[in-house]
């Protein structure tokens, strides 16, 4: 039975938290299914591809050729295509990322085949793999089955947990040559906007988010102030990203990033559906608005009414002492002009 392509991504620090979720629900399946699992990386340095072993993966392919060297995504998908067919997978994994969201649907086209985005669950029914993904921004989860012989899944990011196999295999690793043309090339990014190193809300384990209620961009330093105390990443609200006050690389919510963190911290947020859309498959939600009957303490895990002016000083305190860290100044200075 063919394989099943998993599609990796690095950065600096080597394979991204993602890859290794997709790696993790590529093993299970492919030890559910009895067939392999082969990692894919798209024009990138072999190196990297050696530590899917530690997945229990045994093989991996990098896909290899110039026109690949600049950002083309529909250059991308051809050349991944290809791959698919000269390997004969039947499955291909990939994580449902900013970049994921535009390969999946352009592969699954070019190869005619079944396509199940937004994944957050996968189990087999009488041979037959199905998927859970959420429909209607989340109001309804559905599951689905695909029935062409290829099929093509996104996974969204921090739902599948990342575990090393077992016993770690020695990969092998072989390169792959597509056939592309300067015209597969119709879209090529040449520039990008780099964000300083800050953590993506997709691949964050932790997220702090603002709202309305921060009243303003000058104090959304006590958003990044608390998100960095806990090593995790800034979130904003659509009304926050339309007034300027911040990025829309930032955005949670049905028009910006799906984010599933194991912790959500909301922050003067009221809870529009389109932002509970976004944000309520997080394993926590804790929510600090004033209003009491605002929509995002009905899927809050835990609730504090309040004025988050004087909630975010006292809990950064009380977290700086959990953690062992030192209180920021500018919170001391908030607490003592609150009192």
């Amino acid at each position: 039975m063919a394989a099943i392509l998993a599609l990796v991504e690095t950065d600096a620090a080597g394979l991204k938290r993602s890859s290794c979720e997709v790696l993790t629900a590529a093993r299970t399946l492919a030890a559910q299914q009895s067939v392999g699992v082969t990692a894919v990386l798209i024009a990138g340095p072999p190196d990297p591809l050696q530590q899917v072993g530690v997945y229990g993966v045994e093989e991996g392919i990098v896909i290899e050729h110039e026109l690949l060297q600049d950002y083309s995504m529909p250059a991308m998908a051809v050349a991944l295509a290809q791959l698919v067919e000269a390997e004969g997978a039947c499955t291909v994994l990939i994580a449902a990322n900013a970049r994921g969201k535009e390969l999946a649907p352009r592969l699954a086209t070019k190869l005619r085949a079944g396509y199940a985005p937004d994944c957050m669950e996968f189990r087999l029914q009488d041979g037959q793999l199905l998927a859970l993904r959420p429909v209607y921004a989340g109001k309804v989860m559905a599951t689905v089955r695909l029935r062409t012989p290829i099929q093509v899944y996104s996974l969204r990011p921090n739902v599948f947990t990342a575990r090393p196999a077992e016993y770690p295999v020695v990969t092998t690793i072989r390169r792959f040559q597509p056939q592309l043309r300067p015209e597969d090339c119709s879209a090529v990014v040449r520039d990008v906007l780099r964000t300083s190193g800050k953590l993506d809300v997709l691949e964050a384990d932790i997220i702090v988010s603002g709202g309305r209620g921060m009243r303003g961009p000058e104090h959304f330093w006590m958003i990044e102030e608390l998100a960095q105390m806990l090593g995790g990443a800034v979130g904003a609200s659509r009304a926050v990203v339309d007034a300027g006050w911040r990025p829309h690389s930032e955005q949670v919510g049905q028009t910006g990033k799906t984010v599933s963190p194991s912790l959500y911290i909301a922050c003067g947020i009221s809870g529009a559906i389109q932002h509970l859309a976004g944000m309520s498959s997080s394993k926590v939600i804790v929510a600090i608005n004033k209003d009491p009957e605002a929509p995002i303490f009905k899927v809050a895990d835990y609730g504090i009414v309040g004025d988050l002016f004087d909630v975010l000083p006292r809990l950064a305190v009380k977290l700086a002492h959990f953690l062992g860290k030192p209180v920021p100044e500018r919170f001391l200075n908030l607490l003592q002009q609150r009192n």
